[in-house]
């Protein structure tokens, strides 16, 4: 049997990708104006970002109940008897405990391994779309454990923000609270490091800052997979995508929007790349 892959609606990986390699996305849930919705299955991004502009209530995130684990950890043993669950960074949400204790109370007989990857977004995305391509040809458990675990430390992200204002208000500004009060004008570039946010560089204009994104991966001796995202500056993620095709093949680019629970975090106009690979 097929081992399945799960992932969490952090991963931002996109209906589209995960129907194509078979990943199972958990929806994280967002409540704005009081009204709780689930993560790209009642909301989507649009709607979303929409809300954004118009709530004057701060929307808030929380993690998926450990029995809404289970019940896709028991609709997928039906046809596996195997399961890798690859979750968000446990600095960054609790998502990957629901996901272990769910594990814990399961009643049908089926393998679950669960990888808390330590990032979020589509560096998140890359390991579980790395996993499933492993898995579509064969591979088992364990070889998809010690994938998963070796291109954590290959899969990097970075993302160029306008305003930090929203990751300040969602208490996930982690190490970049050190670019607060001087980023007037200021256009910081954020990442992931040792599970938590954390400011890499601060350029003068937008175009600057999307050099460095270029610069980025640019740097990269051997490329696997690379992801462009953004929230709602779709014009501007795909005039970047198509610069980037001087690096890597610009079919191969996974395109992915910014998800609600990010986006809670992030603002509407924010632009990232990740990438799986080696420097």
């Amino acid at each position: 049997m097929t081992v399945q892959i799960i992932t969490d609606s952090v991963s931002d990986v996109t209906p589209e990708i995960a129907a194509e390699l078979g990943i199972t996305v958990v929806p994280l849930n967002i409540v704005i104006d009081a009204v709780t919705y689930r993560d790209g299955v009642d909301i989507t991004t649009d709607e979303f970002y929409e809300k954004l502009a118009s709530s004057k209530i701060t929307p808030t995130t929380s993690t998926p109940a450990p029995y809404v684990f289970v019940q896709y950890y028991s609709e997928l043993a039906e046809k596996t008897d195997e399961i890798l669950v690859i979750t968000i960074g446990k600095k960054l949400s609790a998502s990957g405990e629901s996901a272990q204790k769910a594990k814990e109370i399961m009643k049908k007989k089926c393998r679950v391994e669960i990888i808390t990857s330590d990032t979020a977004m589509m560096a998140e995305g890359l390991l579980a779309i790395a996993a499933a391509k492993a898995a579509k040809k064969g591979a088992s458990l364990k070889e998809l454990v010690e994938l998963t675990r070796h291109n954590m430390a290959r899969s990097e992200i970075r993302i160029a923000f306008d305003t930090l204002e929203y990751l300040e208000r969602g208490g996930r500004i982690g190490k970049a609270q050190a670019l607060m009060g001087s980023v007037l004008g200021i256009n910081p570039i954020l990442g992931i490091k040792d599970g938590e946010v954390f400011p890499f560089a601060r350029e003068r204009s937008r175009e600057k800052a999307k050099d460095y994104l270029y610069n980025f991966v640019a740097g990269y001796k051997k490329i696997e997979e690379v992801a462009v995202e953004d929230a709602t500056t779709h014009s501007e993620k795909d005039a970047f995508v198509k610069r980037l095709g001087a690096l890597y093949p610009e079919k191969k680019i996974y395109h992915s929007k910014v998800s609600p629970v990010i986006g809670t975090n992030v603002g509407p106009r924010v632009i990232s790349v990740a990438v799986l690979g080696d420097k």
